[in-house]
């Protein structure tokens, strides 16, 4: 392990195009449940499963009991950045990397101070009324009661790719610039398992792919460097930040 850190570390000294692109692997040591792992939101017993609640049909369809499975198991406001998040942030101002991509939706890597921020599954920070678009805030959603309400009547919505809805093609189409520039990619917490984001490594072009998640993944034979760790031990290590 201590020779693969000194290649991540003498390879980021080395590059000044860096993307980091990340899944629910970076949030977890902010103790935000992971979707798929043994104690993960997919192991829980609900009246209807995970993915059909947070599908945008159920949404429609059953906007209160989404709200309720919403509220109390995608909603951390009290979650802090770890390692993870500073030591991306870190990197950002020291001008080596240049955008992170997350499938996140809890907006820690802002928290922490990054500032080229690409979410793909958009973010819970951001809720909007389905009828005239007033913007409402996490605090707005969280102290609201039942299903959030606009002064206009409408119903809010989160800012979420659910189920059954599509990623922004813009943020999409700008992951993929980012990706296809970079002479290093990091990609960390991440079992590459949810597509279409998951593609997004085959628009890679440089030969300085690094692969940082506690369990092995069907891409790692794709990887210049793997690393089986914590992804906020592995990039703290690397970057001195705790």
């Amino acid at each position: 392990m201590d020779e693969k850190l000194e290649t991540l570390r003498q390879w980021i000294a080395e590059s000044h195009n860096i993307v980091f692109f990340g899944g629910a692997g970076v949030s977890t040591e902010s103790g935000i449940p992971d979707f798929r792992s043994v104690d993960g939101l997919y192991n829980q017993q609900y009246a209807y499963p995970p993915e059909t609640i947070i599908s945008h049909s159920f949404y429609v369809r059953y906007p209160e009991e989404f709200y309720r499975f919403y509220k109390d198991r995608m909603l951390f406001a009290d979650a802090k950045p770890n390692a993870a998040h500073r030591a991306l942030a870190k990197l950002e101002a020291d001008g080596r990397l240049k955008a992170v991509i997350t499938q996140n939706i809890d907006g820690l890597h802002q928290m922490a101070g990054s500032r080229e921020v690409l979410e793909l599954h958009g973010s819970v920070h951001r809720n909007y009324c389905t009828r005239c678009g007033k913007f409402y805030s996490l605090d707005d959603v969280i102290r609201s009661e039942g299903v959030p309400r606009c002064d206009c009547g409408g119903t809010v919505k989160p800012d979420v790719v659910l189920y059954e809805e599509g990623l922004d093609s813009n943020t999409l189409e700008k992951s993929v610039r980012y990706i296809r520039q970079a002479d290093m990619l990091i990609i960390g917490g991440t079992s590459l398992v949810v597509y279409p984001a998951a593609g997004l490594i085959d628009y890679y072009r440089g030969s300085k792919l690094v692969l940082i998640n506690k369990d092995a993944t069907a891409r790692d034979s794709q990887a210049d460097l793997v690393i089986n760790g914590r992804i906020g031990e592995v990039l703290g290590a690397v970057s001195g930040v705790q």
